[in-house]
């Protein structure tokens, strides 16, 4: 936890930000305090066994001018997304803010509300639609749209809708084509790792407060309840883009490969409404977010802000978004989606420039300079993506991991290399010393990276790991990116405290339960140790008898590969079982009733032996 105030040079850095940037502008507050209606009695969200899962009032400290141990950017955003309860956008549209990373958006229907986007868990979900009923009567639920295939933007449908009422035709669920794939395919094919990065990008441990988080930019964090999914019952695909749900007129713009795989806007004549969905919000966005993901195209981005600007900008009065505030009038809307396009647009033309002139990814991050009327927009600011790391991620799209210097192709893996730097600089005490030489001079970069050499050459060093600790935690006090600040104090506390683990789960069951069988098989081959499994040659074939669907699966050279085809005799084993049955069996449940093992029985012990489950708790900061 953190332990230490800024240092002088942060505290001067800090303040330095107060002439940087022309904080009277108070447009932005205005916007975010308009039309609110009211909040919970008691703003702790919880499970049922009382459990606080999110709680808005952990961030009210964030009032004020800003300490000295946040950069005072950071801590404006911070004071904007605090805010919380349900505000009014116009006359039958809504929003709840506030009561998770994301916001919940509610039209009113003829006969109903329709919910965008129900936030990340059923308990922050169902506390929002609560507040709403509470302000404007109990309304059914009439639709739900999922604007993208994050978690933040449909984890908590079950905390608003009975599958059942979904299943009789009484709900819709709406999502772009290519949806229901994204969305499992993220939460589990990598969502070990991602969940693990999540914690350190969201603060997830840290305490809140002015020396711990102060949100994440993109909203105040993610709260830590159940997720879950539902399949769509209308995909929006480019020949269906125009809809009526619950007599509200919808035009969708799809906007695949932009901030996700699977993602839309809509405009609503009715209420000269334009949702941007994820593609124009209150500050720069990831590229490449932090947790880990598929690195996204910024051309693309910023063309389908062009088409939103050409088709509908004209003809909106509101601008509403699934974080942050809205934006209202005509003028100010075109203004803030070509600011919002310029952004991503330069951003992706001037690191090909650069790159193809020969520099790297560091460099051109290094010298990468913003327009000054894009630096003066507050949206353009880096709280949740940064220039720095956006850049990088660009590179990283068109030229891949290597930079071209021979030199740096087949570098050794940190402990190795950590330790051969150790032994030429005359060991890890000499790291030390010079880490601490640059942290009395307040070049935190350069003291970050030889105390992490250090740590990596001699993990046991507590000199080491408690120096380096104070370094990210001064560097996390400088950031004006919620998301690096995070991390930085994560860092810092799991060096002082040890391996938190991963608070935040993706990988629900209610998630995983929506596997296909092919993505299912894809799950389990990522989990064979291919090493052990080389001598191994097997067949079998599996058949989900309430899917009537049959594949045959083989593992040959630690590799193991599914194909849809009818059982055939010469399988070592026939396997059948129902699809929630087999999904029990590949979370490692061979006991229970309901497989029919006809064949070889060792077949399937033979293939359960060599899975290797991905570890929710490998080190980061440490070996």
């Amino acid at each position: 936890m953190p332990q230490n105030q800024p240092t002088e040079s942060i505290v001067t850095a800090n303040r330095a930000w107060l002439d940087r940037a022309e904080f009277r502008d108070t447009a932005d507050f205005a916007d975010a305090d308009r039309g609110f209606l009211g909040t919970r009695d008691d703003p702790a969200i919880r499970r049922a066994d009382g459990t606080v899962v999110f709680d808005p009032s952990d961030f009210a400290f964030l009032t004020g001018d800003a300490p000295d141990s946040v950069n005072p950017s950071l801590w404006r955003q911070g004071e904007l997304i605090r805010r919380h309860g349900l505000y009014e956008v116009v006359d039958g549209l809504y929003q709840v803010r506030g009561f998770d990373l994301s916001v919940m958006s509610l039209i009113e229907g003829d006969t109903g509300v329709i919910v965008v986007d129900p936030l990340v868990s059923q308990e922050t979900a169902a506390a929002a639609l609560e507040l709403y009923r509470a302000h404007r009567g109990d309304r059914p639920v009439a639709a739900v749209i999922f604007t993208h295939s994050h978690i933040d933007h449909f984890g908590g449908v079950l905390g608003i809708v009975d599958p059942a009422d979904v299943e009789a035709g009484r709900i819709a669920v709406i999502a772009p084509e290519g949806f229901l794939e994204h969305a499992i395919e993220e939460n589990v094919y990598a969502g070990t790792a991602m969940a693990r990065r999540a914690s350190y990008m969201y603060g997830a441990v840290l305490p809140r407060g002015p020396l711990g988080q102060v949100g994440s930019g993109l909203g105040p964090t993610n709260s830590i309840g159940t997720p879950g999914i539902l399949p769509p019952t209308l995909s929006i695909t480019p020949d269906s883009l125009r809809h009526t749900i619950d007599g509200v007129e919808f035009e969708f713009q799809l906007a695949p490969n932009s901030e996700a795989p699977a993602e839309m806007h809509f405009y609503l004549p009715r209420f000269r409404a334009l949702c941007m969905a994820e593609n124009a919000t209150h500050n720069l966005h990831n590229l490449l977010t932090l947790r880990g993901a598929l690195v996204r195209d910024p051309r693309m981005w910023s063309r389908y802000l062009t088409e939103a600007i050409e088709q509908f900008a004209g003809r909106s009065d509101v601008l509403f978004a699934s974080h942050h505030w809205p934006t209202w009038g005509n003028d100010r809307i075109l203004h803030f989606l070509g600011v919002q396009r310029d952004l991503y647009a330069y951003l992706h033309d001037q690191t090909l420039r650069l790159l193809n002139q020969g520099l790297n990814g560091a460099e051109i991050a290094e010298g990468f300079r913003m327009p000054p009327a894009l630096e003066a927009e507050w949206s353009t600011h880096g709280y949740y993506g940064s220039v720095s790391h956006n850049v990088r991620a660009i590179y990283q799209r068109y030229m891949g991991f290597f930079d071209g210097n021979p030199s740096r192709l087949w570098p050794h893996p940190p402990v190795e290399q950590a330790q051969r730097w150790a032994a030429l600089v005359g060991g890890v005490d000499a790291l030390i010393a010079g880490g601490r030489e640059a942290y009395a001079a307040g070049d935190y970069r350069w003291a970050a990276t030889v105390l992490d050499t250090a740590v990596f050459a001699d993990p046991q060093n507590d000199e080491a790991k408690a120096l380096l600790a104070d370094t990210y935690e001064q560097l996390g006090y400088g950031a004006e990116n919620a998301t690096w600040r995070n991390f930085y104090l994560s860092g810092a506390t799991e060096l002082r405290d040890g391996n938190f683990g991963t608070p935040i789960q993706a990988n629900a069951p209610t998630i995983v339960a929506h596997l296909s069988p092919d993505q299912l098989f894809d799950a389990i081959a990522i989990q064979i140790d291919g090493p052990a499994a080389w001598d191994l040659d097997l067949a079998m074939d599996v058949t989900f008898s309430d899917l009537g669907r049959s594949f045959r699966i083989t593992l040959h050279n630690g590799v193991l590969v599914h194909v849809e085809k009818e059982p055939a005799a010469d399988a070592q084993l026939h396997l059948t079982a129902t699809h929630p049955r087999f999904l029990a069996l590949a979370a490692g449940d061979t006991a229970s009733p309901g497989l029919t093992l006809d064949g070889d029985a060792s077949v399937l012990t033979r293939l359960t032996a060599v899975l290797d489950p991905g570890d929710p708790d490998f080190e980061i900061v440490v070996p």
